[in-house]
């Protein structure tokens, strides 16, 4: 055999032997909130990216820091980030004005409202669509199966309902509910929601849906709310800190599950992998 043959053969050999390159798996966003109780680590999850990326953002831009936890909800949620408490905070009311607007739902059936899950709060705008700057984190604990089997109920109660209003036969239904959200005429709003409601009571033209097994022994042995499924978007959970949300969701509260004593997050920053 010829040199040259020869040394083709052994970089033949040498290639096959090289392992390709792979592309590492990415490593999650952790996000740290120092709290008046203590620390909490939030996990963003890539599966909603519009809401990762978001949260990202206001977090950088130094939007939850010296805000307050606005409704705290004992066995049910602690939830901060309304308008009120970023005036409290002394924010310009220009950068206020620049949240005002949703970002689109991201739902994913491995997503799901177990204890500890960081979800978004919303309106009840037809899209589903999340507020910009308020989240919530389900607190409950474990939940017996009667409750899992009404909070079922509740999930496709509600898709009955969001499938209704997109039906085209309720267009104009609709439409007048975004006209009313838009021109912030909540009575006006409420009177459609009412009458929508009464429209999805004999609607049937979706797919229902169910917990999955899995997750039904989360909620059993775990906790969490399940009920909000599939209608609030999931985007992170929290990975370090339940303890300092449990302290949270035990304060003392007024009206509106609003804390007597201000619990505050003081800083919230994007942890370094």
């Amino acid at each position: 055999m010829k040199p040259i043959s020869l040394l083709v053969l052994f970089l033949s050999l040498v290639k096959c032997t090289i392992p390709e390159k792979q592309e590492s798996p990415s490593i999650p966003v952790q996000v740290e909130l120092l709290t008046t109780k203590g620390k909490i680590t939030l996990e963003l999850s890539d599966k909603t990216p519009l809401h990762r990326d978001n949260f990202v953002k206001l977090v950088k831009d130094g939007m939850y820091d010296s805000i307050i936890f606005h409704r705290v909800l004992l066995d049910f949620v602690v939830q901060a980030g309304e308008y009120d408490s970023l005036r409290l905070a002394k924010m310009d009311s220009s950068v206020i004005d620049s949240l005002d607007y949703q970002v689109p739902a991201e739902f994913d059936s491995s997503l799901f409202h177990k204890r500890g899950a960081l979800g978004a709060a919303r309106t009840g705008n037809p899209e589903r669509a999340s507020s910009s700057i308020q989240f919530y984190i389900a607190q409950a604990g474990p939940q017996p199966d009667s409750m899992i089997v009404k909070g079922e109920e509740r999930i496709n109660g509600w898709l009955r309902q969001h499938y209704a209003t997109q039906a085209p036969e309720n267009k104009m239904w609709l439409d007048s509910m975004n006209y009313a959200l838009t021109s912030d005429d909540y009575e006006l709003f409420g009177a459609i929601y009412d009458t929508l409601s009464k429209i999805a009571e004999g609607f049937e033209d979706f797919e229902r849906y169910s917990i999955p097994d899995y997750q039904k022994e989360i909620y059993r042995t775990q906790g969490g709310t399940p009920h909000l499924d599939q209608n609030y978007t999931v985007f992170g959970e929290v990975v370090k800190g339940m303890n300092v949300v449990d302290s949270i969701a035990s304060v003392p509260v007024g009206d509106g599950g609003r804390p007597i004593e201000q619990v505050m997050i003081i800083k919230a920053r994007v942890l370094e992998n």
